[in-house]
């Protein structure tokens, strides 16, 4: 695998998580549990975030271990909960982890991508 790959992959996960966001931007609960669409286009952000950082756990195996600040493991998880229990979702949680941690993952992953800008 190349570290073109790399970057590839975390490319993906930043722009699933944007996608997320703007899905959901303004959302209150109470309409994001009435709009069948956007928790769908959510629940599939979340699925391509998760493979891509499946993705990097496998065949990058040091990069999570140089980077614990994302939460590889959790993301992973998502993604096999949305892919195989997704009627058991908990919306409100989902909906949370798009206001809440998505925008950390895009600001971690931006500061990837300038660490690897910078050749460190």
């Amino acid at each position: 695998m190349t570290a073109d790959r790399l970057k590839e992959y975390l490319d993906q996960m930043r722009s699933a998580a944007l996608k997320a966001q703007e899905f959901a931007a303004d959302m209150s609960n109470e309409a994001f549990l009435g709009d069948m669409r956007t928790q769908m286009a959510v629940g599939m952000a979340l699925v391509l975030i998760g493979e891509a950082a499946s993705r990097i756990m496998a065949n990058y195996p040091d990069f999570p271990v140089d980077h614990p600040e994302i939460p590889w493991s959790q993301i992973k998880g998502m993604r096999n909960f949305v892919v195989h229990d997704y009627y058991e979702l908990e919306l409100p949680i989902v909906l949370e982890t798009v206001k809440k941690s998505l925008p950390a993952l895009v600001s971690q992953l931006d500061s990837l991508h300038n660490w690897h800008a910078q050749g460190e």
